[in-house]
């Protein structure tokens, strides 16, 4: 067999170690001065529109929220004060209507105790007067059955001796013996 070798000759595009290249464009020290110069031109009309439309507009957005926070704080404090005063007004209120119920139960409590008095008192004096009049009721009753008891003794003292003895009694000598009981 033949000895065939590919006797083709070795360039830089075939290397394995690439021939010294061009660096990248951006970075060559040739193009360093037109890249300063865009760069600057580009920062000075960014800097421009910015300055001139999105910067006020952001600042008008946020001066209208700085000053819709200072309204709300505001609106806030000023609710909160009314809010205080209500609350203090209702305590007040409550606190007289406390009072007020408090008193009227006094006062009631004080005139129906003088009612309630009034009308024992009353009661009693009238209890105190049927009683009476029930006593002297009694006594009167109780002083004429005494009376009728002597009278009954004597006439049943005088009917045992008379039955005992079959003689009538002598009425002297019963009253003396009724007078000396009853002593």
């Amino acid at each position: 067999m033949a000895n065939t070798t590919n006797t083709a000759p070795v360039t830089a595009e075939h290397s394995e170690m690439p021939a010294a290249q061009a660096p990248f464009p951006p970075f060559a020290p040739v193009n360093l001065a037109p890249l300063l110069v865009w760069l600057a031109i580009s920062f000075a009309l960014l800097y421009l529109l910015m300055s001139r439309i999105a910067l006020p507009h952001v600042e008008k957005v946020l001066r209208g929220r700085r000053s819709k926070i200072t309204d709300d704080l505001g609106d806030a404090f000023a609710r909160r004060k009314e809010a205080d005063e209500a609350s203090a007004a209702y305590q007040k209120t409550l606190t007289d209507a406390r009072s007020n119920a408090q008193a009227l139960a006094q006062q009631t409590y004080t005139r129906l105790a003088a009612e309630t008095d009034a009308k024992r008192k009353a009661l009693d004096a009238e209890l105190s007067a049927k009683l009476a009049d029930s006593e002297a009721q009694i006594e009167a009753m109780t002083a004429k059955a005494m009376a009728n008891v002597g009278q009954i003794a004597h006439e049943t003292a005088s009917a045992i001796v008379e039955h005992l003895t079959g003689k009538p009694a002598d009425a002297k000598v019963i009253s003396e013996a009724l007078a000396s009981v009853k002593s």
